[in-house]
C-alpha cells in the first residue's frame, strides 16, 4: 500500500501523522510511505529522519494526496485539502464530523472512506485514539486556565494553589472522563479547590476513590451545573458523547452570571462545545470575552506541545494503520469490530449512527 502524510494546514496545527519508527516498520513490510517536505518539523522529525528509514519525501500536499491510497494525518481535512478528494482514497485522522456538516459532505460527494480516529474502540468501549489527546488536553486546560486567571491577562488575578493564609481557586470541571480526569490531577496537584460534576453516579465513585477528600463530586443536571459555575474561577468544559455533537450544558445566562474576570476552557469545543457561548479559536488567538468571562476554546490544544501529543497520538494510531496496510481496508474492519466503529463515512454513505443525528442526515449501515 501506499501511505501518503501530508503536512498538516490547519491553523497553529504542528503536530504531524506519522514518526520515523512508523515509517521504518511500513517500509520493512514493503509499503511505500510518502511524506510532504517539512511536515514533522515543528514537532522535531526533520525530513532526514523520515527518509533515513526508507520515507520519499516529496514537494508538495496535491503529489502526496494524487498518489497515496491511504492518507494519515492528525486533523481533518480543511479548504485547500477539499479538493484532493477522489473515490476509494483512505483518509485516517480526526473528523469530528458532528460539527462539521461542510466537511462531511465532500467526504461524502467524494466517496471517502473516512476513518475517524474519535470513534475507533477497544473492546471495552473505551476510545483508544482519543485517549492520548484527552490525557493531554485535559492537562493542558488547567495550565491555559491558570495562565489566563493571572490580571495581566484579564482575569481574576488568582493563583489556583493560593498561599498560606489566602484560600485557593476554585476549579469546576464539567465531565469526569478522560479529559476531566487529567484536569482534576492537575488541579489537585496545584492545590486548588477541585469540583468534577458527572452524569454517571459509577463514574463519580470511581473519581471518589481515586481522588478522596481532595476534590469534590457533584451529580450532573441543570441546578447543580448553574450553582457550581456561579463558584468557579476555572470552569473546564469536558463533555464528550462518542461521535455526537457535545450538548450545551452551560448556558449563556449561567456565564453572564459567573464571576467577572472568570475563565472557561471548553475542550470539547471540537465536537461544538459544552458552553453556549463557546466558539473555536486558534493557538494564534486563543481568547475571547464574553460577558466579562474569558473564553479559552482552542479546538486542537495538543498542537502547542506538539512532540509530546505527536508521539502520544502515534502511539496509539499506527498499530491499526498498520493493518489496515497489510490486510487492505475492508478485511481489516471486518475482522476488527473496534476499527469498524471507526468508519464514518464509506462510499458516500454516512455510517456512524451519532453523526447522522447530529448533523439530521440520513444513516446508512457499514457495508462489510
Amino acid at each position: 500500500m501506499i501511505i501518503g502524510v501530508p503536512k498538516e494546514i490547519k491553523p497553529d496545527e504542528y503536530r504531524v501523522g506519522i514518526v520515523p519508527s512508523g515509517v521504518k516498520q511500513f517500509v520493512s513490510a514493503g509499503h511505500e510511505v510518502i511524506i510532504e517536505k517539512t511536515a514533522g518539523d515543528e514537532s522535531g522529525f526533520p525530513d532526514d529522519s523520515y527518509s533515513a528509514e526508507g520515507a520519499e519525501i516529496v514537494d508538495t500536499a496535491e503529489e502526496v494526496w494524487k498518489r497515496a491510497e491511504m492518507i494519515i494525518k492528525v486533523k481533518e481535512p480543511v479548504g485547500g485539502e477539499f479538493g484532493y478528494m477522489r473515490e476509494g482514497l483512505i483518509v485516517y485522522t480526526y473528523l469530528h464530523l458532528a460539527a462539521d456538516s461542510e466537511l462531511t459532505e465532500k467526504l461524502l460527494k467524494a466517496g471517502i472512506l473516512g476513518i475517524a480516529y474519535e470513534t475507533v474502540e477497544a473492546a471495552d468501549g473505551s476510545l483508544p485514539l482519543l485517549i492520548p489527546m484527552s490525557e493531554v488536553a485535559g492537562r493542558m486546560a488547567v495550565h491555559e486556565g491558570a495562565k489566563y486567571l493571572e490580571r495581566e491577562k484579564g482575569g481574576r488575578g488568582i493563583l489556583l494553589g493560593g498561599v498560606p493564609g489566602v484560600e485557593p481557586g476554585k476549579v469546576v470541571i464539567i465531565g469526569g472522563g478522560v479529559v476531566g480526569t487529567n484536569a482534576a490531577k492537575m488541579a489537585v496537584g496545584l492545590g486548588a479547590r477541585v469540583t468534577v460534576v458527572n452524569s454517571s453516579l459509577g463514574r463519580l465513585r470511581y473519581l471518589d476513590d481515586i481522588f478522596g477528600n481532595r476534590i469534590e463530586t457533584i451529580q450532573s443536571n441543570p441546578h447543580n451545573i448553574s450553582e457550581k459555575s456561579l463558584e468557579a474561577d476555572l470552569l473546564i468544559g469536558a463533555v464528550l458523547i462518542p461521535g455526537a455533537k457535545t450538548p450545551r450544558l452551560v448556558t449563556k445566562s449561567m456565564v453572564s452570571r459567573m464571576k467577572k474576570g472568570a475563565v472557561i476552557v471548553d475542550v470539547s469545543v471540537d465536537q461544538g462545545g459544552c458552553v453556549e457561548t463557546s466558539r473555536p479559536t486558534s493557538h494564534h488567538d486563543p481568547i475571547y470575552t464574553v460577558d466579562g468571562v474569558i473564553h479559552y476554546c482552542v479546538s486542537n490544544m495538543p498542537g502547542a506541545v506538539s512532540r509530546t501529543s505527536t508521539l502520544a497520538l502515534t502511539n496509539a494510531t499506527f498499530p491499526l494503520a498498520f493493518k489496515i496496510a497489510q490486510k487492505g481496508a475492508k478485511k481489516a474492519i471486518a475482522e476488527n469490530p473496534g476499527l469498524a466503529k471507526g468508519v464514518n463515512v464509506q462510499e458516500g454513505r454516512l455510517t456512524c449512527e451519532q453523526v447522522a443525528k447530529s448533523l439530521h442526515m440520513e444513516f446508512s449501515p457499514l457495508k462489510i
